[in-house]
């Protein structure tokens, strides 16, 4: 995968927590996936089809989604039980607005977003095609560490 594919999803999720959230996030480091230990205990998981094959994951430590989903539920974080059901959505939700944002300025490659499904656990066992080389980029934010994992490879063109 290309390294100037994944700036699509580093705005979109800079924005997402942003302005969705109200919670600023610093990009750490990019690099190869199998260059970062897991440390995400909560994982919302987008699948790209169109001309390009791939996932989006959006990988936040049990902090940062109690955090996000309380912004985003307008609650107090205290008012959740650990992982809910109410956190696990938000995690999805966060992970479909990063997809969904970062599809619109990459529309040359057709792309339709899956519904998000949700890893709990730690490290999450969520594996890319063989063939695909994911990128990683952490992020810190005042709730915590992230991750934004990005794998797609783009499809040949038929005539």
């Amino acid at each position: 995968m290309q390294v100037e594919y994944i700036n699509p999803f580093i705005r979109s999720t800079t924005n997402t927590f942003d302005t969705m959230l109200g919670c600023p996030i610093k990009r750490d480091k990019l690099c190869m996936a199998d260059q970062v230990k897991e440390k995400y205990e909560v994982s919302g998981v987008i699948g790209l089809s169109g001309r390009a094959q791939g996932s989006v994951i959006v990988s936040l430590s049990h902090e940062v989604a109690i955090q996000a989903a309380a912004a985003m539920l307008m609650m107090d974080p205290s008012e959740f039980d650990g992982l809910s059901d109410d956190v696990i959505d938000a995690v999805g939700e966060i992970a479909n607005m990063v997809a969904g944002s970062a599809k619109a300025e990459l529309e040359e490659y057709n792309l339709s977003i899956s519904l998000p499904n949700v890893v709990v656990g730690h490290p999450p066992d969520i594996r890319f095609p063989s063939e695909v080389k994911p990128i990683v980029v952490t992020f810190s934010c005042p709730w915590g560490p992230m991750a934004l994992k990005v794998g797609f490879t783009p499809l040949p063109v038929l005539a």
